[in-house]
């Protein structure tokens, strides 16, 4: 059950009129970003408010008119989704702080410097953030905000989105816990195991990620294995 005292409004303006509902502010994002959460565990109070501050109940046919519908959960699992919801200061920060994160990540498993096809450390990555005065909004999703974040940091620190296909050959002893390693990195294209025992693969994967690969493969093989790039592509952002 929801705190009255902890919830915080979500509120959608339509048709001239103001609904309002009093929710967990986590689950009610969580039902923003498409998550299926039931609505009664949103829910502080299971009404729909003209005016939650003075628990002013919204009539039924206003909720007809603009939803369809007289029932208060309907109704309310369309403001949450809609609507705005009202998050606290502190909400704020930690979700700007997961994008950036997140943003971050995109960018050094897929960019890579376009002069020596390696990727830029994550230090350099959150320097050039901070030289170019990078805002993160806590409401554009990650994936837009990439393309835009791109643009941004190209005179600073150009970067080349680009994937490659890389060819592995792993000896007969490692060739069983090489197969989920290689498998977690991207797109397995083929792979089979050759006469002699030995595995063989080829994947498709980002290019910031190949150092990563690479180590993991060295270490579990002690060396002993062997890598070709293959080819190397643009790839871009979806």
């Amino acid at each position: 059950m929801v705190d009255v005292d902890k919830a915080i409004i979500a509120r959608l303006k339509k048709h001239g009129k103001v609904f309002e509902v009093l929710v967990d502010c986590d689950l009610a994002l969580a039902v923003k970003a498409g998550k299926d959460v039931p609505i009664t565990d949103v829910l502080a109070v299971q009404k729909v408010f003209a005016d939650s501050r003075k628990a002013l109940v919204a009539t039924d046919a206003d909720l007809e008119q603009v939803f369809s519908t007289t029932n208060h959960l309907e109704a309310a699992k369309d403001i949450i989704v809609n609507g705005e919801v009202q998050i606290t200061a502190e909400h704020r920060a930690r979700i700007i702080e997961d994008k950036r994160r997140r943003i971050l990540g995109i960018l050094h498993r897929n960019g890579v410097d376009p002069k020596t096809h390696l990727p830029h450390p994550m230090t350099r990555l959150e320097l050039a953030f901070e030289e170019a005065k990078i805002k993160i909004s806590e409401y554009e999703r990650v994936e837009k905000q990439v393309k835009d974040i791109l643009k941004k940091l190209m005179p600073i620190l150009p970067i080349s989105f680009e994937k490659k296909e890389i060819a592995v050959k792993v000896p007969p002893e490692f060739g069983i816990r090489a197969y989920p390693i290689v498998k977690s990195f991207g797109e397995l294209k083929k792979d089979e195991w050759l006469d002699d025992g030995s595995w063989s693969a080829v994947i498709e994967i980002p290019a910031g990620m190949q150092n990563d690969l690479f180590d993991k493969l060295n270490s579990l093989t002690h060396g002993n294995v062997d890598i070709k790039i293959l080819k190397t592509s643009k790839n871009e952002v979806e």
